[in-house]
């Protein structure tokens, strides 16, 4: 009876405490790698030396709301690449982003939005909510690209993949009606 009433307590307790955690994030956060295209199940079980590319991001969601060109990433505007913290990416070894060289190592990543031409950041500053602590001396690198296309279906849920292309990959945004490719070789 003793071993009863305890795990009742202890049952009542986790429940309790389960009560008390935050609701969902709106904007949740996710991770693109390159190179990919393995099984789920593969993906878990990767030797990091086999990586090239890592990003960790939050994913905000359209919601009926104009994002790009808004109020959340205005064109000409220095914006966090999606929601929350800053987005970092991780180089596993020395490549060329865009048209700079870039040493291994983890950056956060900012964009500058536009209709037609988006520039890209990659900064030294890890661990920032947003783009309000960042300051131009501690950009690493910056590159310009164009817009590839605008989609006819709007892209509900900010996303961002790798894609692989000679000599490197391609970084794939895409949200709302645009998608803008950022060339990285390795």
């Amino acid at each position: 009876m003793k071993k009863l009433i305890l795990l009742v307590c202890f049952f009542s307790a986790i429940g309790l405490s389960a009560q008390e955690f935050p609701a969902l994030d709106a904007s949740p956060m996710d991770a693109s790698y390159f190179p990919d295209g393995q099984p789920l199940d593969e993906v878990f079980q990767r030797d990091v030396r086999d990586l090239k590319i890592k990003i960790y991001y939050s994913r905000p969601q359209l919601k009926g709301r104009k994002m790009l060109g808004g109020e959340a990433a205005p064109f000409g505007e220095v914006w966090r690449l999606g929601a929350n913290e800053a987005p970092e990416i991780t180089f596993y070894e020395d490549v060329t982003f865009g048209d700079q060289k870039v040493s291994a190592g983890t950056y956060a990543v900012f964009a500058i939005p536009g209709e037609k031409e988006w520039e890209f950041i990659l900064s030294s500053k890890l661990n920032t909510w947003g783009n309000y602590t960042t300051k131009e001396d501690q950009f690493v690198a910056r590159t310009k690209t164009s817009v590839v296309k605008s989609s006819e279906e709007p892209i509900e849920v900010f996303s961002i993949m790798f894609k692989e292309v000679s000599g490197g990959a391609h970084m794939v945004v895409g949200w709302q009606n645009t998608i803008v490719e950022l060339p990285i070789k390795l």
